[in-house]
């Protein structure tokens, strides 16, 4: 994921609900005048990443159709947007990484269907997703690759092998504030797909199949050795406490602290260890024991959702599916998108371009990430659990026991599927 953004506030300061009101009413009150016409769109890019999203996709926008986009970029997107929602003051379009928190906002007749106003072949099933009610509620503006293990230019195939086995080679950062443990859960999803493939992969993350299965007990303990689990004090220090985006920064110390990394492909731009590394990748299969599944592969992506069906917020939807909006998105963040009408360019490095062609190919099966397909409260306790099971391997009935209560509670929106083609 760029970085995922999950759970929703508990609470909200009688302060801050005064301002989201009051801030509500003055966009109201603007509109009911007549004035420009605007719509608000939350998401979560800021800094570098904000001022990419305004030169080359929002100011084109208000150019060609003369509506203001009021932006509002947090990192705590999903918080944000909680708690609007209960003010009643949500956005007009968010964006978000989790499929899960979007089909539950669906649930709670949140959003407003994308019919008429996307082509869902444009992005393949996987990517634009009908609910039970026949409707689609998102599409993606940025796709990212998770099934890749990242070394330096220059480690040989042998030396890969050997790193794989020994945990301290493994960069692992689990911190991501209020959503640490969620590259663990990339981890385990992964190795559940790579070694029995995407119909038993599909079964579990549309809540169909146990977390005690011996499918999924198996990808948690083969995660668990190839990450050393509860064997040395100082790992597990050092991959609790760092940050997702710090992870890579042991493969230009001297000597090099750590050698592969399991991590979507934001983070080959992202990171600047990779940059300076010159990161090369495999496809994770390669490198995950008992892998048996061809050519299958977990992706995430930014996902676009309409809450208010208003002229110019449905004119912004569809310029944010368009494959000149998409190809600019990408271009500005070296990033990737899925519209079929927006193919990758011959130009730019093999790395990018390969990955390019592999979101795009026919030939592969694309799952989406799991966690973020499942339902808020089940994705939450999972990436909890990681964190858990790496200090006390001990506890993997216990923790696959709550998670298949939570699986099996009523209530829950599950997705009917999340990868595009099943064997």
């Amino acid at each position: 994921m760029s970085g995922r953004l999950r759970g929703r506030a508990r609470a909200v300061t009688v302060v801050a609900s005064c301002l989201v009101l009051l801030a509500a009413a003055v966009v109201l009150g603007a509109r009911a005048v007549g004035r420009e016409p605007t719509v608000t769109l939350l998401a979560n890019w800021t800094g570098r990443d904000e001022a990419n999203l305004r030169r080359a996709v929002i100011e084109p926008f208000e150019r060609e159709y003369h509506v203001r986009v009021d932006y509002q970029g947090s990192a705590a997107e999903s918080q944000v947007l909680g708690a609007d929602v209960e003010a009643g003051t949500p956005p007009d379009v968010v964006v978000l990484t989790g499929p899960g928190e979007l089909a539950d906002y669906a649930g709670q007749k949140q959003l407003q269907p994308l019919d008429g106003l996307i082509a869902r072949e444009d992005f393949g099933t996987s990517w634009a997703t009908p609910l039970a009610d026949g409707h689609v509620y998102w599409f993606p503006l940025k796709a990212d690759l998770k099934s890749i293990v990242w070394y330096p230019a220059g480690t040989g195939e042998g030396q890969r092998r050997a790193a794989r086995d020994d945990p301290a080679q493994w960069c692992v950062g689990m911190g991501s504030g209020a959503t640490s443990g969620w590259p663990g859960t990339d981890w385990i999803e992964d190795i559940l797909l790579q070694q029995h493939g995407p119909r038993v992969y599909q079964s579990w993350a549309s809540g169909k199949l146990s977390w005690r299965s011996p499918e999924v007990r198996q990808a948690w303990t083969t995660w668990g050795r190839l990450m050393g689990a509860g064997t040395s004090e100082k790992l597990l220090r050092r991959t609790l406490k760092t940050g997702y985006a710090e992870a890579s920064a042991p493969v230009t110390a001297t000597p090099r602290g750590c050698t592969l990394e399991h991590q979507a492909s934001f983070i080959r731009t992202q990171s600047t260890a990779w940059k300076q590394a010159d990161g090369r990748y495999d496809p994770s299969a390669e490198l995950i024991p008992g892998a048996t599944a061809k050519d299958s592969w977990e992706v995430s992506g930014d996902l676009v959702a309409l809450l208010h069906a208003t002229p110019q917020a449905k004119r912004l939807i569809r310029y944010l599916s368009s494959p000149a909006a998409q190809r600019a998105w990408a271009d500005a963040e070296s990033a990737f998108s899925v519209d079929t009408r927006a193919r990758p360019t011959a130009t730019g490095p093999t790395w990018h371009r390969t990955l390019a062609t592999t979101l795009l190919s026919p030939a592969a099966t694309h799952c989406f990430d799991a966690s973020d397909a499942m339902p808020p409260t089940v994705r939450d306790a999972f990436a909890e659990a990681t964190i858990d099971y790496l200090a006390h391997p001990a506890h993997l009935t216990s923790l696959l026991t709550t998670l298949d209560t939570l699986r099996s509670a009523p209530g829950r929106t599950w997705l009917p599927s999340v990868c595009d083609q099943v064997p």
